[in-house]
């Protein structure tokens, strides 16, 4: 019979992973919605009054202080992510959200506004390292890829409401235009305070914690409606995580044995590889025009301040739209696939652009050169969200070994941010002294990333956590374009075979054909 734990919000099955992904994707939404949200606040003009008219130095400190909280928070998850544990992390998150969004909104002088960008960063850095986390050890391996570019789904959602929300606003007069905007950010806290103490635990997480009982439990609320814990397919997925667990403690890691060198086969590559990914994410200059749009178009393009705002909410809408298309795109052709088209295709946008701004410059025709600009930034979005936009968050958290994973995604997550620190510390006065020369920096990026993914990145869809612990052990070379475990899209059979091998060493008997693909679908 099934052990009787406590009662989840959704009670099992499809609604209760239904509740887990709203909880996630709430976090993601937020973290959209602060994206766009003070890049729209700091080009009106009760904002600029309140705070002195401030100039590109002081704007681009103000915004990018966000991100060096976020890092802190993000680094404060390696140490406190697995004491806390996945939903608890969420809640202290949301909290510091909470106050820094009150001293954002009731700020009247610049130091207010540092200090509550910064509070709200650290929550921001905290929630986004775990959510993409618990999605990957709460959802199967065929849904998994699907849920955390949802995810990405709702953070452009965000994006989107806070460019139109903002824009309504702006028609108002007073600081009620700014205050408001800012003060929205509780609306995504309240959601993360009802869903979060009534979700369950990561089972991986509990495993470690050695809560066995209690992670089966999950395991079998997880698998559907009425599973029992003793379910044959829920018994050998807690197998084959135990077994996976047990593998890697036999071999366990310490942040001291990383940096002698000590570190077990592939650990530290694999921290690099998911670091490299989030890296990509932020040098693609996708905040640029996250938190600059409106910015850009005002002094690159020459547009006006009602304009940007139309533009800026209409970009919105087709990278929510695209970045929905990515759904069945990142599963249907995997994450390497993906990475190398949409880098390839940011790259060429940037050609096209720098091009564009280039001839406004030497006084060639504005309009007709400007309407090219502005659609190849739409362009930009586009083909950023069907691939840079989600494989980067989803590839830290399947990376990774069991272990490592919370560290890992937490460093790759902090990577993020620091890189995002300095991409928008540096976009308005790179904007204002070096014109569209600043956009050949982006070219070179967003064109290495082809190379980079080509030559050194294994493919990680339609595989299970298991399986990419398989395939370091296997101790590859640095390179593996050439390496079809490392490459093919279909889950090799060999991992199949393994895994099937390595429940009925535990169970001492043979699982058939159909019991392995059975046990495939759980994990």
């Amino acid at each position: 019979m099934s052990v009787n734990f406590r009662r989840y919000i959704g009670g099992s099955g499809q609604r209760l992973n239904f509740y887990l992904s709203l909880a996630a994707c709430t976090v993601l939404a937020f973290y959209g919605y602060d994206q766009g949200v003070f890049g729209n606040v700091i080009i009106g003009g009760p904002f600029l009054k309140q705070f002195g008219y401030p100039d590109d130095n002081i704007i681009s400190t103000m915004t990018s202080v966000y991100n060096l909280g976020c890092f802190g928070g993000a680094i404060s998850t390696i140490f406190l992510g697995d004491i806390l544990g996945r939903p608890r992390t969420l809640l202290t998150g949301t909290t510091w959200i909470f106050v820094g969004a009150i001293i954002q909104a009731c700020s009247f002088t610049r130091a207010q506004m540092y200090v509550g960008r910064v509070v709200a960063g650290v929550g921001t850095g905290m929630n986004t390292s775990t959510a993409g986390i618990y999605q990957s050890e709460t959802a199967k391996f065929t849904s998994r890829g699907k849920l955390v570019v949802l995810q990405m789904a709702m953070c452009i959602f965000g994006f989107m409401v806070s460019n139109w929300l903002t824009f309504g606003f702006s028609f108002l007069s007073g600081s009620v235009s700014w205050r408001f905007p800012l003060a929205f950010q509780i609306f995504f806290c309240s959601i993360i305070y009802l869903l979060c103490p009534f979700l369950p635990e990561s089972p991986r997480l509990l495993i470690r914690k050695g809560r066995n009982k209690e992670a089966l439990d999950v395991l079998a609320k997880l698998a559907g409606k009425d599973v029992s814990t003793e379910d044959k397919a829920v018994q050998n997925l807690y197998k084959a995580i135990q077994a996976a667990f047990d593998l890697e403690m036999a071999s366990g890691v310490s942040w001291t044995d990383m940096l002698r060198g000590k570190a077990p086969v592939g650990a530290v590559r694999r921290m690099i590889l998911g670091c490299g990914m989030q890296a990509m994410n932020q040098l693609s200059g996708i905040n640029i025009t996250s938190y600059y749009f409106a910015y850009v178009l005002i002094h690159s393009v020459k547009v006006s301040e009602e304009l940007s705002r139309i533009l800026s909410c209409a970009g919105s809408v087709n990278y929510l739209a695209f970045s929905l298309l990515s759904y069945w795109t990142i599963e249907r052709f995997g994450r390497r696939r993906m990475m190398m088209f949409s880098s390839a295709g940011i790259c060429t946008c940037f050609i096209v652009i720098t091009i564009a701004l280039s001839l406004m410059e030497k006084g060639q025709n504005d309009f007709t050169l400007g309407v090219v600009a502005i659609l190849f930034f739409f362009l930009f979005f586009s083909l950023f969200a069907i691939g840079c936009l989600g494989v980067p968050w989803l590839y830290p958290t399947e990376i990774n070994t069991l272990e490592l994973r919370t560290k890992g995604a937490a460093i790759a997550a902090a990577t993020n941010w620091i890189i995002n620190y300095m991409v928008v510390q540096v976009t308005p006065p790179g904007v204002a002294n070096l014109g569209w020369k600043f956009w050949i920096v982006w070219i070179s990026l967003s064109g290495s990333f082809v190379v980079v993914t080509y030559l050194f990145y294994p493919e990680t869809s339609n595989r299970t956590l298991e399986d990419i612990d398989q395939f370091f052990d296997t101790n590859p070379g640095l390179f593996i374009f050439n390496n079809t475990l490392a490459t093919q899209l279909e889950r090799p059979d060999q991992f199949v075979e393994s895994e099937a091998r390595r429940v009925a060493e535990i169970e001492n008997s043979h699982l058939d054909g159909k019991e392995a693909v059975q046990l495939a679908e759980y994990v």
